[in-house]
């Protein structure tokens, strides 16, 4: 599947960004800008069952084939966001970008109830800018419009497809294709201390941005910004 792709900037560099699930490429204003300032070129996407993206078959393989099938190899860094960076995992030895940084990513995403599904339906058809301020005290009103605007542009049958084959799966990589950062918030539910242990045994570099939750980009953009010094 060709996934919808958004390029900006004309740097001779190139950063690729990958959104997790229920976002779209919106997620990533913030970081674009500032990575647009640094004179750099930047590709993003939707992913399947996102934004722009076609809808449907949703899989492991499907999740790794759209970005080799959709995004520039050979970029010089690559970004991958919660499932996006299990998205980039599964892709990273076809796209090979000299380097992976995986923000929050759900190798080890919990285990959901069976009527995860439903409750998070009733999350889409309910949630307002009010709703998502209220859970994300951290983020701008940027960040909480473009949310909004994500939910409205995703499809929920995703979701089902994260609860039954990422969450209680272990997908932690055998180690790392490229050189690679892990890039968790202190308070994260997807890399626990163990995992990020067991990550830093199997090669990749694990930094913390304290303080931070899930979306580590949005609660606290100068933290991962610094975070990411001597990767970009």
């Amino acid at each position: 599947m060709r996934l919808e792709t958004y390029t900006s900037g004309t740097g001779d560099r190139t950063v690729l960004l990958v959104h997790g699930s229920t976002a779209t490429h919106e997620t990533w204003h913030a970081v674009e800008a500032e990575l647009l300032r640094r004179g750099l070129r930047v590709v993003t996407v939707d992913l399947r069952g996102h934004g722009r993206s076609p809808r449907g078959d949703y899989s492991l393989q499907a999740l790794g084939d759209d970005l080799a099938d959709s995004l520039p190899a050979g970029a010089d860094l690559a970004i991958g966001h919660s499932v996006g960076g299990v998205a980039l995992s599964l892709a990273v030895e076809r796209l090979r970008p000299a380097r992976a940084v995986y923000v929050d990513p759900s190798f080890r995403l919990p285990p959901m109830h069976a009527d995860a599904g439903q409750r998070m339906r009733q999350v889409f058809a309910t949630a307002d800018a009010a709703h998502v301020r209220q859970r994300n005290p951290r983020w701008t009103d940027d960040d909480v419009e473009r949310e909004v605007r994500g939910f409205a542009a995703f499809d929920p049958e995703f979701f089902d497809f994260v609860a039954a084959e990422i969450a209680g799966r272990d997908l932690l990589p055998a180690g790392p294709v490229v050189p690679s950062l892990v890039l968790r918030g202190e308070n994260s539910i997807t890399v626990t201390p163990q995992a990020a242990r067991e990550l830093a045994d199997r090669g990749f570099t694990v930094r913390v941005v304290g303080g931070a939750g899930h979306c580590v980009h949005r609660d606290d953009l100068p933290g991962f910004l610094a975070a990411l010094e001597g990767w970009l």
